[in-house]
């Protein structure tokens, strides 16, 4: 018998695939024909199968390089391991403008130095009048972490035990304090904390006191918080973290807290983030009183952590555009969706691929409104295409619940469906632009090898020949309660959640913490 080590597909061979030319295209030949070498070397070595040599170069070489674009497919609207909210094409442009010489702090009327990145500052304090003065830093871990050095370095944050919350990649609100020289002083318990609490706390060392909302999770039953409206009665400032960047009330989101409200209610200081429900690029957004706004502005650490002309010029296109991306996606109509889904499928069914739209639920994600869901609609498609299309050219990226992958358009661009189309097409054909039959590509050992008789067989399963994989009626299975998160990281595609059925989100950054 042949040692398979010895059926290593030629060099040649394995560089005509079409997602080892893009990729060639984007990185140089030279790099891409380095991780085919490896991958034949790792094949001739036993430790994966010859026709698993594309599919572990395109691995490797999914490390390095430019960020490629994702079409999101998810259900959750601010994936935070696919970059948040996406910007706006008038937020993109901006960024383009900017890319080159800008006059981000220079005033071509006078021919003088300017102020640096006022358009953004004046696009922020026109969206929240409420605030007195308003800062921009590189994201909402930083703005606490200016807020703690400028007003509370070598004094005592108060701040409720049920509010010190861990964020994304392991990182806790708690330790992010300390770090910058401030003691805290925990008041209440994890269920509960009362104003009586937070009063016998203050004393001559207090620096302010920190309300938190814990956005990436929820606490149930027996439980009590104190607001901000009372919090700003004990005579010391009160900062508020936000957290998920909403600058005026959400009526689909009406437990999640926003800064013109907590202005209004008395704090002193609101931090937030600016790629979550915002809309924009990440930042982080400091606004409240003006002497506190300066303090923190004029304040050494405030160097380190100011924002690039990029990142201005995107938050500022971002704050004067009605309904950004997020926005869209969060108020779209679930008739529409549905609409869209069915026709997507059947587009799938004619091109010979089993495809069935289904009802299904999306989330917000990103560190804002923990559970709460929104009515979608989705493709389902043999789970097998998952791994495939997330090496597709651009990368579609669905979930996995109940052997079978979702493709929810809650977060998909309309024009972004033909594109979903050719994609899972071009994988059914073998044309190559994802994973051919056989090869798989990274995390999907299987790949597409088989599709045509699974097809055949999920055709029998379906009594509309439309995907028996999602059960007789076509539909798919109850939700059920979220699962424990995976590990950081997981793929969300992969059913990081643990186990079919569960809502989109369950893993650690898709709800990506109150300061990230």
């Amino acid at each position: 018998m042949d040692d398979p080590r010895r059926r290593v597909p030629r060099t040649d061979a394995v560089l005509a695939d079409r997602r080892l030319v893009a990729a060639a295209g984007r990185l140089g030949r030279p790099l891409v024909k380095a991780a085919v070498v490896a991958a034949q070397q790792r094949a001739r070595a036993g430790t994966i199968a010859p026709e698993e040599v594309a599919g572990a170069a395109l691995a490797h070489l999914a490390e390095l390089g430019p960020p490629r674009r994702v079409i999101n497919a998810t259900g959750v609207l601010l994936h935070t391991n696919l970059g948040r909210a996406p910007l706006s094409p008038s937020a993109a442009r901006a960024v383009a403008a900017a890319a080159g010489a800008t006059d981000v702090e220079f005033d071509l009327r006078t021919g003088t130095r300017g102020r640096r990145g006022r358009g953004a500052l004046a696009a922020l304090a026109a969206a929240v009048p409420g605030a007195e003065a308003v800062h921009i830093v590189n994201n909402n871990a930083a703005a606490l972490v200016l807020a703690a050095t400028a007003l509370a370095a070598g004094r005592e944050i108060v701040v409720s035990r049920g509010e010190l919350v861990e964020i994304g990649d392991g990182f806790r609100i708690p330790d992010l304090l300390v770090s910058t020289g401030a003691r805290l002083r925990e008041v209440g318990t994890t269920n509960r904390t009362h104003l009586a609490d937070y009063a016998a706390a203050i004393g001559p060392d207090t620096g302010f006191v920190l309300k938190v909302h814990p956005s990436n999770f929820r606490v149930e039953g027996f439980t009590g918080t104190v607001e901000v409206r009372e919090l700003a009665t004990l005579g010391v400032p009160v900062v508020a973290d936000i957290g998920s960047g909403l600058l005026e009330r959400e009526p689909l989101l009406p437990d999640e807290p926003d800064a013109a409200t907590a202005l209004r209610s008395g704090a002193a200081l609101v931090t937030a983030s600016g790629d979550k429900l915002l809309g924009g690029p990440q930042a982080g957004l400091l606004l409240g009183r003006r002497d506190l706004v300066e303090r923190l502005r004029r304040h050494p650490l405030a160097r380190a952590l100011r924002v690039g002309k990029l990142t201005l010029a995107a938050l500022e296109a971002t704050l004067r555009d009605p309904a950004p991306p997020v926005t869209a996606a969060l108020h779209a109509d679930p008739q529409v969706l549905a609409k869209r889904a069915g026709a997507l499928a059947a587009t799938l069914r004619a091109a010979g691929v089993p495809a069935t739209a289904v009802a299904t639920r999306a989330a917000v994600g990103g560190g804002g409104a923990p559970g709460v869901t929104l009515p979608s609609g989705a493709v389902r498609l043999p789970a097998a295409l998952a791994g495939p299309l997330r090496t597709a050219e651009p990368a579609v990226v669905g979930r996995v619940e109940d052997d079978g992958l979702l493709l929810d358009l809650r977060a998909v661009l309309p024009e972004e469906d033909a594109e979903i189309a050719a994609a899972v097409t071009a994988l059914a054909a073998g044309r190559g632009h994802a994973a051919p039959a056989g090869t798989g590509g990274p995390g999907d050992p299987g790949g597409s090898a088989g599709l045509g008789a699974r097809r055949k067989a999920n055709r029998a399963a379906g009594p509309d020949g439309s995907g028996g994989l999602a059960g007789p009626d076509g539909s798919v299975g109850p939700e059920g309660p979220e699962g424990p998160e995976g590990a950081d990281g997981a793929d969300s595609a992969s059913g990081a959640n643990g186990r079919g059925g569960g809502m989109p989100g369950a893993h650690p950054q898709e709800y990506g913490g109150t300061a990230g």
